[in-house]
C-alpha cells in the first residue's frame, strides 16, 4: 500500500489490515487475519487498538512515553532490514516516478533482485532443508512482507 508522504501511517492500518491475502498453514481454511499485528509507538492510538480487537486481532503497539516492549526488536528486524535493502535502489529513496504503479512495480522488482541475490550465495551461507524449499522461504521472508503490504 503506497500513501502520500504526508498521511499518518497509523490512519492506514485497517486498511493495511483488511488488504491482507488469505494465507495457507495448517490444514483447513485459509487465515483471512493475523492473530497479532506489532507495530512502533507511531501506531499508538487507542481508537485503532479497539478496532484491532474487535477484529480479534492482537495489537502488539508500544505506547508512547513508555519504554520499548522487550523482545519487540527480534521481530520488527525483517522489516527494517528489507526497508534498508530498499533503500539501496536509489529509484526507491528518491522516488522520481509520479504514478503509484510505477514506485510499486519497481518495489516488486527489486524485491526479486533481493531475494535473487540471497538465493545466489554459495549454500553454505544459509540453512536448508532435504529438499531446499526452507532456504526459499527464509531469504524472500522479508520481500514477502513488503509485498503484501505493498498491494
Amino acid at each position: 500500500m503506497t500513501t502520500a508522504a504526508n498521511v499518518n501511517d497509523v490512519t492506514q492500518t485497517l486498511a493495511l489490515v483488511d488488504g491482507i491475502p488469505p494465507v495457507a498453514g495448517r490444514p483447513g481454511r485459509l487465515r483471512r487475519r493475523p492473530e497479532a499485528l506489532l507495530g512502533d509507538k507511531g501506531y499508538d492510538s487507542n481508537t485503532y487498538r479497539d478496532e484491532l480487537r474487535r477484529r480479534r486481532i492482537l495489537p502488539v503497539i508500544s505506547r508512547r512515553g513508555s519504554p520499548n516492549i522487550k523482545g519487540m526488536g527480534k521481530l520488527r528486524y525483517v522489516v527494517e532490514q528489507t526497508f534498508a535493502l530498499l533503500l539501496h535502489f536509489k529509484r526507491l529513496a528518491v522516488r522520481w516516478e509520479g504514478r503509484t504503479e510505477l514506485h510499486d512495480a519497481f518495489i516488486s522488482l527489486a524485491c526479486s533482485l533481493i531475494c535473487w541475490r540471497r538465493l545466489k550465495k554459495p549454500s553454505h551461507d544459509r540453512v536448508t532443508s532435504s529438499c531446499g524449499l526452507l532456504a526459499l522461504q527464509e531469504s524472500c521472508r522479508s520481500c514477502a512482507a513488503v509485498g503484501s503490504a505493498a498491494e
